[in-house]
């Protein structure tokens, strides 16, 4: 402001043109820029405005999705609570039909007791008066009878109360364990122990062989493994009865192979390699079976042990993931039964660890593996689950039973395992040889691949109560003498034919 009205009273001096002259070069610019500064602060205003407009509009949005799904939890939940005082309202409602049948049953009872009073006293009367006997020995001569009648009587209400009872649990078990099947299915892809190894070309199998068999002789001593080339074309065989190693000679060969350059330096340079490439398989095995079974807290050497077992297979199951399918039933299992299911799962997915222990531990893996988890700071009920799991200890505990019955769900279930034609047959004849040894046993048949065995009596020997106390001799005989899968049916058949003829009247 001061250099125009300095440049102003310099223009009084000089005329009119130059006051218009300094108005045009100095006052309108300045006008301009502060009405362009004006409009700039208007559209920044504008633009703060409108950016807080639309948070408002956003913090809305959220709060209205907030709210409705607040709303859909409220109504799932009213909708759970509606369905419990249902099953509630049918429990009462079986409760209370099924004290009214007792009360029927009783005052049956009471009737039968009463008939029997009456018929006691006539018999006695009669006795005394027919057979001239004293009052002493017609009562015993009574009591007698009514002794044998009334064992016959419980013994046949005993066999239908067990096979209700039977029904009744069968078919509630079945749907726990089919339910909890369903949830905690896991795929399995059937593994051999040996390795095959797919060659080039049939000229490779002479360069791993090398002069004079320098080179295969080189190999075995490194590995540790048997390496089988034989009359097979492009192909070789890595035997060896350690998994881990067996995967190591493979994953060498395949190297060497690779790489082109077979010599005994070279064997022993990528058996290093393969060493280290097997040690980051098994931790990461380890890792993604935890991840899966969802078990946290386990120590680096846990996880460490537990990733050999990828290496390992049982009847052709693969041991890592029949632990992982084991931890999941477990744990649906003892939802189901309201049981700690942390406990379950978490003794589910480490009870086979024993499997992956070497030399140093010795004895049945179930109790190797409850010791060496002990060294690893794991709890006593895990400790006592891992170890009972094949009642090598007792399951003192309902977790440790679930552990069990997780452990022959996931083995026993169809398609999860394998086993050679002569055991198959072996254990066939085992079972039927062992029926036959009872006594009124005309022949037995396994069938359902040795899940079933059928005993056909003679009726003549063995009647209807006879029948149920053998198959309950041959079950516990089972149990004692055989190791197998799952469980076995034993069904006792029993038939009584009459038969006569009747002859023509006619005379030929």
């Amino acid at each position: 402001m001061t250099q125009l009205a300095q440049a102003i009273a310099a223009a009084a001096g000089t005329g009119t043109f130059v006051v218009i002259a300094l108005y045009l070069g100095l006052i309108r610019p300045a006008r301009a820029a502060v009405d362009q500064e004006r409009r700039d602060l208007k559209e920044r205003a504008d633009r703060t405005l409108d950016d807080a407009r639309a948070d408002a509009e956003r913090i809305v949005r959220v709060a209205n999705e907030e709210i409705r799904e607040r709303q859909a939890n409220q109504k799932r939940d009213e909708l759970r609570l509606e369905q419990k005082e249902t099953q509630l309202e049918e429990r009462r409602l079986k409760l209370e039909s099924q004290e009214e049948g007792l009360l029927k049953e009783q005052r049956a009872a009471l009737e039968r007791e009463e008939s029997i009073d009456r018929r006691s006293r006539a018999i006695e009367e009669e006795i005394q008066r027919v057979a001239g006997l004293s009052a002493a020995e017609a009562k015993g001569v009574y009591l007698a009878q009514i002794e044998a009648e009334f064992h016959e009587i419980g013994m046949k209400k005993a066999k239908e109360a067990e096979l209700r009872a039977v029904t009744e649990i069968e078919r509630k078990a079945k749907k726990v364990v089919l339910d909890v099947i369903q949830r905690s299915v896991v795929d399995y892809v059937t593994e051999a122990t040996l390795a095959v190894v797919e060659l080039p070309s049939e000229d490779m199998k002479g360069r791993i062989i090398g002069r004079e068999g320098r080179n295969i002789r080189a190999f075995e001593q490194v590995t540790g493994v048997d390496l089988i080339i034989d009359e097979t074309p492009e192909a070789a065989v890595i035997s060896s009865f350690d998994p881990v190693r067996r995967e190591t000679a493979r994953l060498t060969l395949m190297n060497l192979m690779l790489d082109g350059r077979i010599h005994p330096v070279r064997i022993e340079e990528l058996y290093e390699k393969a060493q280290t490439e097997v040690s980051r398989m098994i931790l990461e095995a380890g890792e993604r079976a935890a991840e899966r079974a969802n078990v946290s807290g386990l120590t680096a050497k846990t996880i460490e042990t537990m990733g050999r077992l990828r290496f390992r297979t049982s009847y052709a199951q693969n041991v890592l993931d029949h632990s992982v399918e084991v931890a999941r039933l477990a744990e649906n299992l003892a939802f189901e039964l309201g049981l700690n299911a942390e406990l379950a799962k978490r003794a589910g997915l480490l009870h086979d660890i024993g499997k992956a222990l070497g030399p140093e531990f010795e004895g049945p893996h179930a109790l190797t593996g409850m010791e060496f988890l002990r060294t690893q700071g794991e709890k006593d009920g895990i400790l006592l689950a891992v170890g009972a799991h094949h009642n090598d200890i007792e399951p003192t505990s309902a977790e440790a039973v679930l552990v069990i019955v997780a452990d022959t769900i996931s083995a026993a279930r169809p398609g999860a395992r394998r086993e050679n034609l002569e055991n198959y047959l072996k254990r066939l004849t085992s079972l039927e040889a062992l029926a036959n040894d009872f006594p009124g046993v005309e022949r037995s048949y396994a069938v359902q691949a040795g899940r079933e065995v059928r005993l056909i009596v003679r009726p003549e020997e063995i009647d209807d109560l006879g029948a149920s106390r053998l198959a309950s001799a041959v079950a516990q005989r089972i149990e004692t003498e055989m190791d197998y899968p799952g469980q076995i049916k034993i069904t006792v058949i029993r038939e009584r034919r009459a038969v006569n003829y009747a002859k023509s009247k006619q005379k030929g």
